[in-house]
């Protein structure tokens, strides 16, 4: 369905070529009011035998993420015929009116991609550029930005690839691959203590992370067991503590209301990573065009 090149791309980038065509083909169409669609625009407009060329150009600056996402929407398009070549990787810094990609094929099935290409590059692209600026406000501090399972329905293998290319991390995935005890948890099994053991003896191989609100419950969470805690909504005082009290026997993320201009106060705590969910439910897209080529 993808072109070999492309498959190989989106496997380097750590993403399932199956999936990218899935969700580029339901992308489309949507678009095109079903998979038989046509965009009447084009063709009424454009000569079926026409080819051309266009260029993929940033309107903002930015961090770029999600070009073999695109080139795969554009293969989709075209039957394969489309090839889109890029001038920068992702994950690059990219200025105000720099060139990102080229994309050569039918022109019909350019401009009928257009729009779905530009929605899932523009998105990821925009997700990379907040990541970018946490990851560049924790440099030197020893702490890490981490991404959550606040994503967009759909779309969440791409926007943690995004934050990836950002420079995030992704510490957990869905609810197959890490177990997270939480308040409720807490309470449905009568304590902390309780709903580790009961984690731990029910899936012994998934690793287990447990939320706390206080000095006394990141205690009795490493003593339990756990090797990763997740301190929710505490203040940098707070923080300091649980460091000391904790003693490096389990790594400590920061979550829960946490905004950028106070990012390096919290890192300096001594905690291993900020989690942040406005990395993929609130980021602004990163803007971005497709200009045809006047010879196209």
């Amino acid at each position: 369905m993808l072109t070999e090149s492309t498959v190989a791309e989106l496997r380097a980038a750590g993403l399932d070529p199956r999936y990218v065509a899935q969700v580029a083909g339901t992308a489309l169409a949507e678009d095109l009011g079903g998979p038989d669609g046509v965009d009447v625009t084009s063709a009424a407009t454009i000569p079926a035998a026409r080819h051309g060329t266009a260029d993929m150009v940033a309107r903002a600056a930015g961090v770029v993420a999600g070009l073999p996402v695109a080139a795969a929407v554009f293969e989709l398009a075209s039957g394969r015929t489309a090839e889109l070549v890029g001038t920068v990787p992702d994950g690059a810094r990219v200025a105000q009116g720099e060139l990102l990609a080229t994309v050569t094929g039918p022109v019909r099935a350019l401009l009928t991609a257009e729009r779905t290409a530009l929605n899932l590059l523009c998105r990821m692209s925009g997700v990379a550029t907040h990541t970018r600026a946490w990851a560049d406000a924790l440099r030197g501090t020893g702490a890490t930005v981490l991404d959550t399972r606040k994503t967009t329905p759909g779309l969440r293998a791409l926007e943690k690839y995004a934050v990836r290319a950002g420079g995030g991390t992704n510490k957990r995935l869905g609810l197959y691959d890490v177990a997270m005890i939480k308040d409720n948890h807490k309470l449905a099994a009568g304590s902390i203590t309780a709903a580790y053991r009961a984690v731990r003896a029910a899936f012994p191989g998934v690793p287990v992370q447990v939320e706390v609100t206080t000095v006394a419950e990141a205690v009795e969470a490493v003593d339990a067991g756990a090797a990763f805690l997740l301190c929710d909504n505490m203040s940098p005082v707070l923080l300091g503590e649980v460091v000391g009290a904790v003693r490096g026997r389990a790594e400590l993320e920061a979550t829960g209301g946490l905004t950028l201009d106070r990012a390096r106060e919290y890192a300096q705590t001594g905690v291993d990573y900020l989690s942040v969910g406005a990395l993929t439910h609130s980021s602004p897209i990163l803007d971005i065009a497709l200009d045809l080529r006047g010879d196209g």
